[in-house]
């Protein structure tokens, strides 16, 4: 009898097992493979190394994570454990980004150092061109080049009629100089040159034109007077020029007199005295009574000494133009002060496009001289014509080489130019980006005291590494000549705040191709001059003046007032833009509103007409008031 117990069930009881390979339905199987014995657990593999990175100085957590290659949340949490709160885009300095990183795991390399581009060589200025090639063997010490400057009615005449023992103040027009002079004097058998000049304006009007003479600048402050803003317009221009200051505390002879109220006015617009642990030197004299001459002299030598000047007197002339005029008995003449090399009567000399032989050379005392050795100042007959103040003269070999040198000079001036080396806003970008420049020198004029400094503080945070914003005047009232000269002469622009600039300031600028801007509100001012440095700026306006008309009669209407005008100059339009000038002060800025003249409204009043003139949202005319006319443009 068949067993039919199942197969699986006699192969647990063991009483049948299948055939090898059998698998129980006439099929045979594939063994499994055979597994090796187990062995203990493999080790786990080795982690990366960490990664190493190279993190730049500022660094927001953003960027750091993404230098990491991981999410700006674990950075964040990171800097949280060490007790700092920042999101996502705040920045992080160095040491701070490389703590971080390093408690994330990664090592941190130094950056590689970047090559150092050369910089474009600094043009040469006219003092280098000067005593350029010259060997040092050859040079011998020179006489410094004193100009005095200061506050009018402070003394300046008065110090220099004292130290040459001339009564110079006398033959002034009201005791005020009238022109420029340059006169040498001997102290102790040392020799100093002093530039005698009408002021400031003139100084720099000098530098301007590219001359550098002074080497030492003698500011005069009156010591019953102080500090006024005449004496700060000049340390600002005598800082411009990069000449060392001394000062001399005059009339303190005077009862009134106070020495130390004037050190601290010098202390609060950085010329700390000597004493007090500064480095200016502060000398009181009385011009009027001889006091204290001997002791400024002999601190004009020691300046001059730690400056070391020198020039070579074994060479041919060459130097600057102090002042020209025409003589009616001797024609053209120049005052010129000889800074390097030996000028001799007899020799060629070339100014500008300009040449001619020294008939004769004068001292300041009008005596005839046959040489002048550097640093020396003469009066120069044998020019053609008379020469611009601050041009260089030189002398040459022949009247040969004196021809070619004027007819290329002469062929150069008939060429187109390049652009005056003045500074906009829009150009500034493009120039920061090519580093034609590193620092903006800014000439700033506001309404009032109280206005200056918060633009100044503004002004001074907004400097970079790539630029700085360099105010080197700040002053009150009206754009002024002296401030569109300084602004030449210091490559700079003028920036004005409640302010109007002079219509001879303005003739000036546009002359010399500076740009004056004007503002209102302080805010547009700075949002100005951060759109600058960020390349921002949009294009440039500019000011263009239709005319002046002077308010001669007031009329009552409905809606407030209108003006009865005289049109000075120029033409008065109905829509322009107007401001009013009362007393040499903007009293308002807006548009004309109305223009009648007589019963007829008109689009246009001409000059040498009367018309009656509304502005709009204003309604306070004074007799007296100037309404200027202007339209603003975009300069393409």
């Amino acid at each position: 009898m068949e067993d039919k117990m199942p197969v699986d069930e006699k192969i647990r009881k063991g009483k049948r097992f299948p055939k090898k390979g059998f698998t129980g339905k006439g099929k045979k199987f594939k063994p499994r493979p055979k597994v090796a014995p187990r062995e203990e657990e493999a080790a786990p593999p080795e982690p990366p190394p960490p990664k190493k990175i190279v993190i730049p100085e500022n660094v927001t957590v953003r960027e750091l994570a993404q230098i990491m290659g991981i999410s700006p949340i674990d950075v964040i949490k990171e800097l949280m454990k060490n007790g700092v709160m920042a999101n996502i885009n705040q920045r992080l300095d160095r040491d701070t980004a490389v703590i971080v990183a390093e408690e994330l795991g990664f090592i941190v390399e130094e950056p590689a150092p970047q090559p150092v581009e050369e910089a474009p060589p600094a043009p040469k200025t006219i003092r280098q061109l000067i005593y350029e090639g010259e060997s040092p063997e050859k040079m011998v010490p020179r006489p410094p080049v004193v100009t005095v400057l200061g506050h009018v009615d402070h003394g300046k005449t008065t110090l220099l009629d004292a130290i040459r023992h001339t009564n110079v103040a006398a033959k002034e027009v009201g005791g005020i100089t009238q022109r420029i002079g340059a006169y040498q004097v001997e102290v102790d058998g040392k020799k100093i040159t002093f530039i005698d000049t009408p002021g400031h304006e003139a100084f720099t009007a000098m530098r301007a034109r590219g001359a550098q003479v002074t080497d030492i600048a003698v500011l005069v402050v009156a010591a019953d007077d102080g500090v006024m803003p005449q004496t700060l317009e000049a340390i600002d221009h005598a800082r411009a020029a990069q000449v060392p200051i001394i000062v001399a505390i005059n009339k303190i002879d005077k009862p009134e007199a106070n020495v130390e109220r004037v050190k601290r006015q010098l202390a609060e617009v950085g010329l700390v005295p000597e004493e007090w642990g500064g480095n200016t030197i502060c000398v009181p004299i009385s011009a009027k009574k001889g006091i204290g001459i001997d002791e400024l002299l002999e601190n004009i030598l020691l300046v001059a000494e730690l400056e070391g000047l020198k020039a070579n007197p074994n060479r041919p002339a060459v130097g600057t133009v102090i002042e020209g005029k025409m003589d009616e008995k001797r024609g053209p003449v120049a005052t010129v002060l000889v800074q390097n090399g030996t000028l001799r009567r007899g020799e060629i000399i070339v100014v500008d496009d300009m040449y001619g032989r020294v008939r004769a050379m004068f001292n300041e005392r009008g005596e005839p001289i046959d040489e002048a050795p550097p640093s020396t100042p003469v009066l120069v007959m044998g020019l053609p014509e008379v020469p611009t103040p601050g041009l260089l003269f030189e002398v040459v070999m022949n009247e040969k080489e004196a021809k070619a040198i004027v007819e290329k000079r002469k062929a150069e001036k008939a060429l187109p130019g390049p652009a005056p080396q003045t500074i906009t806003l829009e150009a500034l970008h493009r120039m920061m980006e090519a580093g034609e420049v590193k620092e903006l020198n800014v000439i700033l004029k506001a309404d009032a005291y109280g206005s200056l400094e918060p633009i100044v503080s503004s002004l001074e945070k907004m400097s970079t590494e790539e630029l700085r914003i360099k105010i080197i005047h700040k002053g009150t009232g009206n754009v002024s000549e002296s401030d569109v000269m300084l602004a030449v002469a210091s490559k700079g622009l003028v920036i004005g705040f409640n302010v109007d600039v002079d219509p001879a300031a303005r003739a000036l600028a546009e002359n010399e191709k500076v740009e004056i801007r004007l503002y209102q509100v302080i805010y547009h001012l700075l949002e100005d001059m951060e759109k600058a440095l960020k390349g921002l700026l949009e294009p440039e306006v500019k000011e263009n003046i239709l005319g002046h008309a002077q308010v001669r009669a007031i009329f009552r209407v409905a809606k407030g007032q209108v003006a009865g005008v005289y049109v000075l100059d120029g033409v008065v339009i109905r829509g322009a833009r107007a401001r009013i000038i009362r007393n040499g002060e903007l009293v308002y800025d807006g548009k004309v509103a109305s223009l009648r003249r007589f019963t007829e409204d008109v689009k246009e009043v001409r000059q040498g007409f009367e018309c009656g003139v509304g502005l709009e949202n204003f309604g306070d005319f004074q007799i007296g008031d100037i309404i200027e006319i202007y339209e603003v443009v975009k300069v393409t």
